[in-house]
Parts: structure tokens; sequence; C-alpha cells
């Protein structure tokens, strides 16, 4: 039986205890599905995730290209705020599906497991990125996802909206990546 990538929603409370290990920084705040390939994403039980439409597309298609944007930054660390993390139940694991360049940035998830899984599924993605940076505490930060439903007034202006099929291969979007990560660096610059 097939399911899809994202699951499904309801409501209980997050522990007010969870600081992640590391802190302040700029981070970059990295969704999958829409982002580094198509958003319709599925998984097979025995096979694992595939692209299911359009067809033509492969997973993690523009990894190579965000690794690229991301060498003139080495300091940028990366946050994954992708379901990946819950379906494979770890950090590492969803992690280890990108290439070197950016897994070795990555230093977290939104989502961890001392979350209620169902209270953070109810959640927006910009409440569960917001969440994270209110934890985090970032000096600077950016959010890369297709979906823009429920983020946050306060996180609009740090979120770069993709394709939910081209991802960040699209040239607008490509082109606002690149200019953010310069206003970014330079927003770190001026912190103390």
């Amino acid at each position: 039986m097939e399911a899809h990538l994202d699951g499904g929603q309801s409501r209980a409370s997050e522990k007010p205890d969870m600081l992640p290990r590391q802190r302040g920084g700029s981070v970059l705040y990295l969704d999958f599905d829409g982002v580094l390939h198509p958003e319709d994403v599925w998984r097979r039980p025995r096979t694992g995730p595939y692209v299911a439409s359009p067809p033509g597309h492969a997973l993690f298609e523009h990894a190579a290209l965000l690794a690229r944007c991301l060498e003139p930054y080495p300091e940028l660390r990366i946050v994954l705020s992708t379901s990946w993390v819950r379906v494979f139940r770890s950090v590492r694991k969803a992690a280890h599906r990108l290439p070197p360049e950016l897994r070795r940035r990555v230093v977290g998830a939104t989502f961890h497991r001392r979350m209620d899984p169902e209270w953070y599924r109810s959640m927006p993605r910009g409440v569960q990125v917001w969440g994270d940076v209110c934890r985090r505490r970032p000096e600077a930060w950016l959010a890369l996802d297709d979906d823009d439903a429920g983020w946050p007034a306060v996180c609009r202006s740090h979120l770069v909206r993709t394709d939910p099929v081209l991802g960040i291969s699209a040239p607008a979007v490509l082109m606002d990546v690149q200019t953010r990560l310069v206003a970014l660096y330079r927003s770190g610059e001026d912190q103390p």
C-alpha cells in the first residue's frame, strides 16, 4: 500500500524544554518536496519514495543546484523542515538522501523525537519553522518551501516560495534564492 509522504492532522501540545544543540548563526530551513524535486512524492513500502508526477522528474534533481548556490556561504547551516524527517524517523536518514555538500550542513530539523508527531503534523509548515526559529534563535534565516499557506506574518519576509514542480530551478525562484542568500549573508555580518 502506497502512502503520500505528508501525513494527516490532529492536535496536541509541545514540551517547552526542546532546545536545539546548535543555536544562532545563519540557517536555511529546507523542505524537500516542491523545492529539490516536484512536490508529488509518494512512498512504496519496499522500494521507498518516488516522484509520482509529472513524468520525467527524479528525487533530489535540484540538490546539486542548491549546493552550488550555497558554496559562497560555508557557515550557512541547514535545518530540515520536511515531512521526510517524520516519515523516516530520523534527521540523519532524511539528510542521508542529500548530496554530501548539503548533508554536512544539516544540524537538525524542525521536528524531533520529543515532539508529539500528531500535534506537529497539525501545524502549518510556517508555524513549524517559526517554532524552530524561536528555539534555535538564528541571527539570520531563510526558508525554502513550495507551500506558503499558514505562514505567520512575521515569517513571510524570510520565505522563498518555490515552484511545486520546478522547485528552485524555476528561473525567477532561483534568482530570488540567490538574492536572498546575499542579503542573508549581509544581515548575518551586521550581527554582533
